[in-house]
């Protein structure tokens, strides 16, 4: 389920104090979808509408939530799975995958993301960029060329104007926190091999020291008894 107009924070506490009213068991995904993990019965559906409508909130109905789930996808496909960009006019692909005219999408994706269809596109692609740039240890020219940018200089412009930061600068980031998430690591490992070696050693010492206490031989205070003494010196006379 997508809701419209759920553009800040306020608007997501709303949603999320309406759902926890109700008792549903449900997620929010990364791209705005709420999905539930058992079927909404339709008396839960129409009160959680009922009750975001005070808030100005507006849940899409079935079938605008399965077509804002294909443009959603079709951008995601598009642009992280590509091995090279094509140069497309996504609001055109999408329309004709998705049988929406192109004003209608604008509209519904404005509505609901808060933002229009070309700047989740950009913000997809800068995500791209940044798995380009750490995990493939690509260059800005060479990720440039892949993702339709016209040249380096506009691919560092727009990732400076999404993220606030230089491609440089997140690279280096992130590599300051690979180093210290791996140097914490060793010392972790050290911390556990340390006390393994205190565990083996404490079991060790206290097998030895039951093994000792067992061959131990205790002696009783025995009382001899004056017959018992008596007979003995007689014995030796």
């Amino acid at each position: 389920m997508y809701v419209r107009y759920m553009v800040c924070m306020r608007d997501k506490l709303a949603l999320r104090s309406e759902l926890n009213k109700l008792g549903l068991d449900y997620e929010i995904s990364a791209h705005g979808s709420i999905d539930f993990f058992d079927k909404i019965k339709d008396a839960q559906l129409e009160k959680l509408t009922t009750d975001l409508l005070k808030f100005g909130l507006i849940p899409l109905n079935q079938a605008e939530c399965l077509q804002f789930d294909t443009i959603i996808e079709t951008i995601v496909e598009v642009v992280h799975y590509s091995d090279k960009l094509p140069k497309i006019n996504f609001p055109k692909v999408i329309s004709k995958m998705s049988g929406i005219d192109i004003n209608s999408i604008e509209k519904v994706f404005s509505d609901v993301k808060g933002m229009s269809l070309q700047q989740f596109i950009d913000c997809q692609k800068i995500e791209r960029v940044k798995e380009l740039l750490i995990f493939e240890g690509m260059t800005l020219a060479d990720i440039a060329g892949m993702l339709d940018y016209k040249n380096q200089e506009q691919l560092v412009a727009q990732f400076k104007k999404i993220t606030g930061l230089s491609p440089s600068y997140f690279k280096r980031m992130n590599k300051e926190r690979i180093d210290l998430t791996k140097e914490m690591w060793e010392l972790r490992k050290k911390d556990i091999s340390a006390h393994s070696a205190h565990i083996v050693k404490s079991k060790s010492n206290g097998v030895i020291k039951k093994k000792y206490n067992s061959n131990k031989k205790s002696i009783p205070d025995r009382k001899i008894h004056p017959g018992i003494y008596a007979s003995s010196l007689n014995s030796d006379i």
